[in-house]
């Protein structure tokens, strides 16, 4: 979700029903060197609470060190990384290729969890590939390091997002467990998070692509968990209306320039199924102002 759950998209999402919010994941590395460009990943606005801030690395010393160094950020829980299947990520021994060594992954979460005060919790997969499906391993390691939650995608890396997610592994390592186990993969309405919270137990669900272009999906879950029914999709000019107000909150945040080019993905995704979609794709990547991007969604 990188490049996806940034401030302004957040606070749709936080409208929306969604109960705690995790930002794009930050390179300890780059808080390290002061990379310029990690301080608009850290920007954290009130409105948000409760906040996950994410980071991913593979020196213990480094994240804790980083971790300690941030602490005093507005972020209510310092989540990190272990799922990322991301080529760069994982050539690195960072993100899902910490499945791979379970010592690693208890020194990171140990001396994190020792550095700051707040909840330190952990995403990972289902393990790496399918000769090695080590997530409950994996989970008791963190549990044994301290860790508060951790976040079960039901994938290995090797699949990436292909195929079907296995609810099973994020049910093995519920019963593994004692602390609170978050189920990811494949929840995309709230008939699927209600399914999965059958069959797993787990405490909670993660949405991750389902949400691209959908932040209404947290407050379809929320109707559903209360009426068993499910919602009216968002009308036309209720979309229209969301897209703009996103527009506003990116330029806002991040200059006209760059706002209104990160939106173009965003119309992307909010638009993807419609009628007349792929002309409109075609057109949102040649839209540079607000006001074109104003009169061209004046026409769906």
């Amino acid at each position: 979700m990188a490049g996806v759950t940034d401030l302004p998209f957040r606070l749709l999402c936080k409208e929306q029903g969604a109960g705690l919010l995790c930002m794009e994941m930050i390179s300890a590395k780059a808080l390290q060197y002061k990379n310029k460009n990690t301080k608009a990943l850290l920007a954290i606005h009130p409105g948000e609470y409760p906040v996950s801030l994410q980071l991913f690395g593979s020196d213990p010393y480094i994240i804790s060190e980083m971790a300690k160094e941030i602490e005093e950020l507005p972020f209510q829980i310092l989540d990190i990384n272990m799922g990322c299947p991301v080529p760069k990520v994982v050539k690195n021994g960072e993100g899902s290729a910490l499945m791979k060594d379970p010592g690693k992954v208890y020194e990171i979460v140990n001396q994190t969890v020792k550095a700051i005060r707040k909840p330190v919790t952990v995403k990972i997969r289902k393990g790496f590939d399918d000769g090695h499906i080590n997530a409950v391993e994996i989970a008791k390691v963190i549990e044994e390091a301290g860790g508060a939650a951790v976040a079960v995608h039901g994938r290995t890396r090797e699949q990436y997002y292909s195929g079907r997610a296995d609810w099973e592994i994020i049910r093995q390592v519920k019963e593994a467990v004692s602390i609170p186990v978050i189920g990811n993969g494949d929840v995309v309405s709230g008939e699927t998070a209600q399914a999965m919270m059958r069959q797993t137990g787990c405490d909670g669900v993660m949405i991750g692509r389902a949400a691209q272009g959908n932040p209404w999906i947290f407050r379809e879950l929320a109707d559903y968990e209360r009426t068993g029914k499910t919602a009216a999709r968002p009308s036309k000019e209720e979309l229209r209306a969301a897209m703009l107000r996103h527009a506003r909150l990116q330029i806002e945040f991040k200059g006209d320039y760059l706002g209104i080019r990160e939106m173009r993905k965003h119309v992307s995704w909010y638009t993807k199924g419609m009628e007349g979609s792929a002309k409109l794709r075609d057109a949102i990547n040649r839209v540079e102002s607000y006001e074109e991007l104003n009169e061209l969604l004046g026409r769906i």
